[in-house]
């Protein structure tokens, strides 16, 4: 081991400050806040945080970084220059510094010692390598939504992150909202009697897309932006957001994209309601013409064997639905007691009843995990060791119902879904869909 691998973060600090001032020739004046007085975290203390894929929400993720005082940023990776150079810009503009280092490869930046946690918002066919990867190299994992474009891979990841005692953190961020919280905590808890079904629609994908090759943009490391996924010729915007989204080599599209915000807030409301087998049956709409093949509308209905139904569909659902809840938002969950029904949004918690909302839960009653800020509960779960309000089982779990729901649209059949085995039954063509081939040279 070298030298400078035996520095521990905590000396590394002490240890910069005298280079610097070696280098210079004079005293250094360094803040009272770069050493923990005035309130701030001493850097020994911080959680050292390093960003993968640093496109428009990776950003908003460094935004939430930024409002945690026990972390920092210090390294920013992605495949497209101008990507990692807007970021780093950003990260240095936040700290007053030019220290924020870039990188094309995402081993550079997972090699770093100093390095405590990664925030992984790459396009959706990295999300479950790069946190596999960032899981191997130790360090704590906030994943974005959806986990996978494949069952295998999340079960590959499942697996790690409970091997290495990996703090890992989804990107459902609704978990750490006040209304999401309340609504889950009220049904988990009988206030709408006995739940009987779940309603829940979301965003649909886009048609179109550019077919024709065209050349690959000079910021753009393509081979590697393409990665796990099949190689194909480059088109126009094929990396852009407009399109990436709702190309299945890249993504499921909405159906789990935007679709799996609303249905992690089904399975938390429902709790064990949700756990048992299920029988999948749906319709779906799939684009006839460019690049893009994700379903545009979607109609899916999965019966439990609790009794519980879960009706997801594509936005906009149908005119009894907005005739029931009123006012309507392009995404949603709704869930339907014995005693009335109660809906949560980004934007609204109604009720059938006035007197649901104002209930409160006692102290003997089942108490959900409370985080009122989704990047922060991460960091701090960092420095606890212990998991947080979005954790790896929840993350799977969500994700399966997008798979399956995806997978049944596209047989056109019902299919039966084993929870426990996480497979469908008696069913070789369905069960292949939940694995995908890995491009060399990476793998999982």
């Amino acid at each position: 081991m070298s030298t400078k691998n035996k520095i521990t973060r905590r000396t590394f600090g002490k240890y910069s400050i005298a280079a610097m001032a070696a280098a210079t020739g004079f005293p250094m004046i360094i803040p009272s806040s770069a050493l923990g007085a005035d309130g701030a975290v001493a850097p020994s203390e911080r959680v050292i945080v390093g960003c993968i894929g640093t496109g428009n929400r990776c950003r908003d993720l460094i935004e939430g970084v930024f409002h945690v005082k026990q972390a920092q940023i210090v390294a920013v990776c992605d495949v497209k220059r101008d990507c990692r150079e807007k970021s780093a810009k950003m990260v240095n503009d936040f700290y007053g510094s030019n220290d924020c280092a870039m990188y094309n490869a995402h081993e550079e930046l997972l090699a770093r010692n100093d390095i405590d946690a990664c925030v992984i918002a790459s396009t959706d066919h990295w999300h479950a390598l790069l946190a596999l990867y960032a899981t191997r190299a130790g360090k704590g994992i906030y994943v974005e939504k959806p986990l996978s474009v494949s069952m295998e891979q999340n079960r590959i990841l499942r697996e790690a992150v409970r091997e290495h005692q990996t703090v890992f953190q989804f990107g459902t961020q609704q978990r750490s909202s006040e209304n999401f919280w309340r609504a889950c905590e009220l049904v988990r808890n009988g206030r709408i009697g006995k739940l009987k079904e779940i309603r829940v629609w979301a965003p649909p994908s886009s048609a179109g897309a550019p077919t024709q090759p065209a050349p690959i943009p000079e910021t753009l490391d393509y081979d590697r932006w393409l990665g796990p996924a099949p190689k194909v010729p480059y088109t126009l915007e094929r990396d852009s957001n407009k399109w990436w989204w709702f190309i299945e080599d890249y993504a499921l599209g909405f159906i789990a994209g935007w679709g799996i915000h609303p249905i992690d807030i089904a399975l938390w409301g429902a709790g064990d309601l949700l756990r048992t087998s299920v029988s999948v049956q749906g319709t779906g709409v799939f684009p006839t013409e460019g690049a893009c093949n994700t379903a545009t509308a979607w109609s899916v209905k999965l019966s439990y064997d609790s009794g519980v139904e879960l009706d997801y569909r594509s936005d906009p659902p149908p005119t009894e639905w907005k005739e029931r809840y009123g006012e309507i938002t392009s995404h949603c969950t709704a869930f339907e007691g014995s005693g009335g029904w109660l809906r949560v949004d980004r934007s609204h918690l109604t009720a059938s009843s006035d007197d649901i909302l104002k209930e409160t839960i006692g102290g003997n009653e089942t108490r959900l995990y409370r985080s009122k800020h989704h990047m922060q509960d991460f960091i701090e779960s960092v420095k606890a060791k212990k998991d947080p309000v979005s954790p790896i089982e929840e993350a799977v779990r969500g994700d399966a119902i997008c798979h399956m729901s995806d997978i049944a649209i596209r047989l056109k059949r019902t299919l039966h879904w084993d929870p426990r085995k996480e497979c469908f039954k008696n069913d070789d063509e369905a069960n292949a869909r939940l694995t995908r081939a890995i491009r060399a040279p990476w793998k999982a």
